[in-house]
């Protein structure tokens, strides 16, 4: 996808990375149109960005998206690219967590990414054209003690996001993924619950710009995994011996007649 000239929604773009993001795909000649809960933020921002609309929106809400995506198109008359960039923290142990912290961290980073991808794809799907970014955690990659809550929300994007890059491939839009590490934005201090606590080992602590440039990195090449660095680093999440142990178990390919694939046999078979 071409930067130049495109209409980018950011969500989360009040602060941080989402307005690096911003700030990066503006210069670069790109429409954008700024989304988060904080207006005044929003509105300071756009007034800083040539062709930017600011659209106060809770990514919580469907109405809010729909609203979001419909001012999108009336405004500029399409949607290029989506950048699923709102969320929040959950940095305490497993046995601290409490339940509703966890919903509502989910409902965030997880719900709210698949309903604005549900809700753009009919507007990219009518051009046959689009990029989505969702921004996901280097803590997804690892095992972190104390941030399992907030792993588990970011893992759980990690696969809709995979699967969505398979299912939404022929319609033309491409789903990508980026892991940022570390990163010197408000995040830690608006965390659901939980603190920061720096491990034994000296964590750098990345400008949010050098996110913002992973991201534009994948809305032109497509890349389906980045790994936020200088330069974002391309990664995958299959497993080779994983993969063999499941084409082990799989068996031979099915005869003629017989069921396709490891679900479809095991839809008919006993529990």
């Amino acid at each position: 996808m071409d930067i130049d000239g495109s209409v980018c929604i950011v969500t989360g773009a009040s602060s941080g990375i989402g307005a690096a993001t911003a700030h990066l795909l503006t210069r670069r000649g790109a429409t954008v149109v700024l989304a988060a809960r904080r207006a005044d933020r929003l509105e300071a921002l756009a007034a800083e960005l040539p062709r930017a609309l600011a659209v106060p929106t809770d990514v919580t809400v469907r109405e809010d998206l729909e609203r979001l995506v419909a001012r999108t198109v009336e405004a500029f008359g399409r949607v290029d690219v989506l950048v699923n960039n709102a969320g929040q923290g959950l940095h305490v142990p497993l046995l601290e967590i409490e339940p509703a912290d966890l919903r509502a961290v989910f409902d965030l980073n997880v719900v709210a990414p698949l309903v604005a991808m549900q809700t753009v794809l009919p507007v990219m799907r009518a051009r046959s054209a689009g990029a989505i970014v969702n921004v996901s955690s280097a803590t997804s990659l690892r095992l972190f003690p104390g941030l399992g809550g907030y792993a588990a929300t970011k893992s759980a994007l990690n696969l809709l996001s995979q699967i969505a890059r398979i299912e939404f491939e022929p319609a033309g839009v491409i789903v990508s993924v980026v892991y940022p590490s570390a990163t010197a934005t408000e995040f830690h201090q608006r965390l659901r619950a939980g603190a920061f606590v720096a491990g034994s080992r000296r964590m750098p602590v990345d400008p949010p710009e050098l996110v913002a440039d992973a991201i534009a990195v994948a809305v032109e090449t497509g890349e389906a995994h980045l790994l936020v660095g200088k330069p974002p680093r391309p990664i995958t999440l299959v497993y080779p011996e994983v993969m063999s142990a499941m084409q082990a178990r799989m068996g031979p390919p099915a005869a003629p007649g017989g069921a396709t694939d490891i679900w479809e046999a095991a839809a008919g078979a006993p529990r």
